[in-house]
């Protein structure tokens, strides 16, 4: 691909075009991640339990794989900074009522993915992925309990051959679930960190050693695990160039096969755990600018490729691998190899993309079981995209995935003209293009090095319901 950022070297990266405070200030506003477009402001409680039944039904006989989320609400203890759908509590026995819940609803799910002989969906899983919350949470029975139920309804591809990973908390996990993860076919490990700092640790109840965070790495490669995410956070109280440079080394001796660097977004109006931080604390823009600048070219000089928006990977990754050959994808969990599957959300405020639709879980305990119990979906809310959002998805996918665009190969697959068709986008993107983030052709654009740090505006451009301020202002900041 033309001007991939892997082509480029980390000094070709640096420096004050790349770091432009003045640029980044007057693009610093709030703005989507792209995980889904329409983004989930746009869904609505007009899509209900009847519609997801007639897509599952609908989509049964595809071909395409099928992608799994379980959500796994539960954590023993809050983490400050969190903006995620949790529950807290120290009381493990509530997820025996929750795995009942979900192994119903596995079973509704396969259901309505029957053939006319009762004959189970053949569609393979390529990919599962356990979030939350902690999913570790679950005893290591309830995690059997869930997998033989999944692999008794499904069809999973050989583990070889799969992408099937679950998010861990060190400090709940031991080598005995590292065990049973890698026995119930799990291939893949992602591990929250943010700062190994213990001041920052305290300021965002977070507190998790070197040493406990390396034991569960090392186990999980000794047990065979053949991809390690780590996920960092700057912009958190007490934070530094010099501490969390101490954090990026040792990162970077546990050579993770991928690192998330995310932007912290302090929005203590709508989590209500951020209240407890500090602000005075939390760096200023300016440090909090060259933590990222530093991180990067720390990062980029390891020998990690910057993939996009937070995400690094090493250069024989599955990631590099696919975003150099154009295959590569975004999805509720990030950035993805599996471009072609239907995604199916299980349990507490999931959300699956099928059939060309969104379908949302409830958020509430009380309502998500009542509706299970019932035998009934718990699908409270969702979007069915129109073939004008399926143009814009595209569009935002590859712009999110490739940093680049030819326009050719929307007008054939779309029957448009580009320019006339997004003639107000490109109109805002000359500007884009006079401040160095973008090169403009007649034929498409390429997204410039200082243009990535500032993607998701790019992408924006070309969100219709953002350009018309149907959205709130729910998003954080893009730096």
């Amino acid at each position: 691909m033309a001007n991939s950022l892997h082509d480029q070297s980390a000094s070709q990266l640096g420096g004050a075009n790349l770091f432009n405070l003045e640029i980044i200030k007057k693009y610093d506003k709030a703005g989507p991640r792209y995980t889904s477009y329409p983004t989930a402001p746009m869904f609505h409680t007009g899509i209900d339990a009847k519609d997801y039944t007639k897509t599952l039904q609908r989509v049964a006989s595809d071909h395409a794989p099928l992608s799994l989320y379980i959500h796994i609400p539960f954590c023993n203890t809050v983490c400050y900074y969190c903006g995620c759908n949790k529950i807290v509590t120290k009381q493990y026995h509530r997820a025996d009522p929750y795995l009942d819940l979900l192994l119903k609803e596995i079973d509704r799910v396969a259901d309505s993915l029957q053939d006319e002989n009762g004959n189970d969906c053949q569609r393979p899983v390529t990919q599962l992925h356990f979030g939350g919350g902690t999913p570790t949470f679950m005893n290591n029975d309830q995690m059997r309990a869930i997998m033989n139920k999944l692999r008794a309804r499904f069809q999973f591809v050989a583990k070889d051959d799969g992408e099937f990973s679950i998010e861990i908390d060190p400090r709940e996990c031991d080598e005995d679930t590292v065990s049973v993860l890698e026995e119930i076919g799990l291939n893949r490990m992602s591990m929250g960190v943010q700062d190994f700092d213990p001041i920052v640790q305290k300021a965002v109840n977070r507190i998790q050693s070197k040493e406990e965070t390396l034991r569960v790495l090392n186990q999980a490669r000794q047990h065979g695990f053949e991809s390690m995410n780590i996920d960092l956070m700057y912009g958190l109280p007490h934070q530094t160039v010099a501490t969390f440079d101490a954090t990026l080394k040792t990162i970077i001796e546990f050579s993770p096969d991928r690192i998330a660097l995310f932007n912290y977004a302090h929005m203590p109006h709508m989590f209500m755990p951020q209240r407890r931080i500090d602000e005075a604390a939390i760096p200023t823009p300016q440090e909090k600018l060259n933590i990222l600048e530093h991180s990067i070219n720390t990062l980029l000089a390891a020998g990690y490729v910057f993939i996009g928006m937070d995400h690094f990977a090493k250069p024989d990754d599955e990631l590099t691998i696919a975003q150099r050959e154009g295959k590569l994808y975004r999805n509720f969990q990030g950035y993805s190899t599996q471009a072609d599957c239907d995604l199916i959300g299980l349990g507490l405020t999931s959300i699956g993309y099928i059939g060309g639709g969104f379908f949302q879980n409830e958020k509430e305990m009380d309502q998500y079981a009542g509706c299970v119990n019932q035998d009934e979906f718990p699908v409270f809310r969702g979007y069915i995209l129109s073939d004008e959002d399926h143009l814009r998805r595209q569009v935002i996918m590859r712009l999110m995935c490739d940093f680049a665009l030819t326009y050719e190969s929307f007008e054939s697959e779309f029957n448009i003209n580009f320019k006339q068709h997004f003639a107000d986008g490109i109109a805002d993107l000359q500007e884009m293009s006079d401040d160095q983030l973008i090169e403009l052709r007649d034929d498409g654009l390429t997204v410039l090095p200082a243009g990535r740090l500032l993607i998701r505006n790019i992408a924006m451009v070309f969100d219709e319901y953002l350009q018309k301020k149907k959205e709130g202002s729910s998003f954080s900041k893009v730096i």
